[in-house]
């Protein structure tokens, strides 16, 4: 009976989007440049070696280069808005520039990155950032790829990010990884000793990729995880539209394999030190429960410890009164103890 209720009402909650597009399936070689190639060759053979290389030396993939110009407006209270160049240079001027918003807490050590879900607006996760100050954790929280002032005026929602573009979501989520670690930067000349990272939902898989890369990053919290970015996309509510842009040109299987790169099952021996807290949701249909079961399965089989939490709702209820209020207790429970 809960099953069917929570079931029926993320259906709801899904629907209310409305303008979901469906795009055409894509192999994106142009947003790989030199590194796919001589431009000659089977486009899937090109981009399967593209990621054979990515795979073999991670820390090359998701290295930082450049020491960027930090722009940060005060708003009097403390706190304020931050701005800086992408370490990855997209076709689009506007996703070019990484948009944050600080919230100072009067603990001088401990501070948190923050990464909101897929097309959240730019006041996702202001609530949480305004819980964790209250707890004495600062919170940077960064406005993704493609995401509200990133977004250039040909787009409506931040498609680029996941979609039938193979090469290009992983590129811009490859983008986001590198933003996020430049956050670190800006947080540890601020004078933070203790930095840990929060992710919800895409924000969640990105902050695993972030953690697995960066070794400043003492704690991650985790908010509605899965194993391969490709099984989410696949059988996922939230994503129905982009598996049907996919679906007539590519299987699961090799989807799969293509975006490894950006899947967290890939990084979970690089957490291993990392003060871990995976949460997810009972009657999830956007990140299928059996797939989180999954991740946490692994991280216990490898001989990993993380703290878990098990929420009583689904993908979209998260958002609802009273889910919403335990879930960030959870999360500011987990980091004020971890950081």
């Amino acid at each position: 009976m809960w099953s069917r209720l929570f079931h029926a009402w993320e259906r709801r909650l899904a629907s209310a989007t409305s303008d979901r597009v469906v795009r055409p399936f894509e192999w994106g070689l142009d947003w790989i440049g030199e590194d796919g190639g001589d431009g000659h060759g089977d486009p899937e053979a090109r981009l399967t070696a593209w990621v054979a290389r990515a795979l073999r030396d991670t820390d090359r993939f998701f290295a930082l280069q450049g020491d960027p110009e930090f722009v940060f407006s005060a708003d009097g209270d403390g706190g304020g808005t931050l701005r800086y160049a992408s370490a990855l240079r997209t076709p689009d001027p506007e996703n070019n520039t990484v948009h944050a918003r600080y919230f100072r807490s009067a603990h001088a050590r401990r501070a948190v990155v923050v990464l909101p879900q897929w097309n959240s607006d730019a006041d996702g996760h202001v609530g949480l950032c305004r819980w964790l100050t209250r707890a004495g954790i600062s919170a940077l929280r960064l406005s993704l790829p493609y995401h509200d002032l990133r977004m250039p005026p040909s787009l409506h929602r931040a498609d680029y990010i996941v979609s039938a573009n193979v090469a290009r979501t992983l590129q811009v989520c490859r983008q986001a990884v590198l933003d996020a670690r430049r956050a670190v930067d800006w947080l540890e000349r601020q004078g933070y000793e203790r930095i840990g990272i929060v992710g919800t939902s895409l924000g969640s898989c990105l902050a695993m990729l972030t953690a697995a890369h960066e070794p400043r990053i003492r704690a991650q919290a985790l908010n509605h995880i899965s194993t391969y970015f490709a099984d989410v996309v696949w059988e996922g509510l939230s994503t129905a539209h982009v598996r049907a842009g996919l679906e007539a040109s590519i299987d699961l299987d090799r989807l799969r394999a293509l975006w490894l790169p950006i899947s967290p099952w890939t990084y979970i021996d690089r957490v291993r030190d990392t003060r871990t807290l995976l949460v997810y949701a009972t009657y999830d249909l956007s990140f299928p429960v059996r797939l989180s079961r999954a991740l946490v399965s692994e991280f216990r089989r490898r001989g990993i410890d993380p703290g878990v939490a098990v929420l009583p709702c689904g993908h979209y209820t998260t958002g609802v009164a009273p889910f919403m209020y335990l879930d960030g207790y959870l999360i500011c429970r987990f980091l004020d103890r971890n950081l």
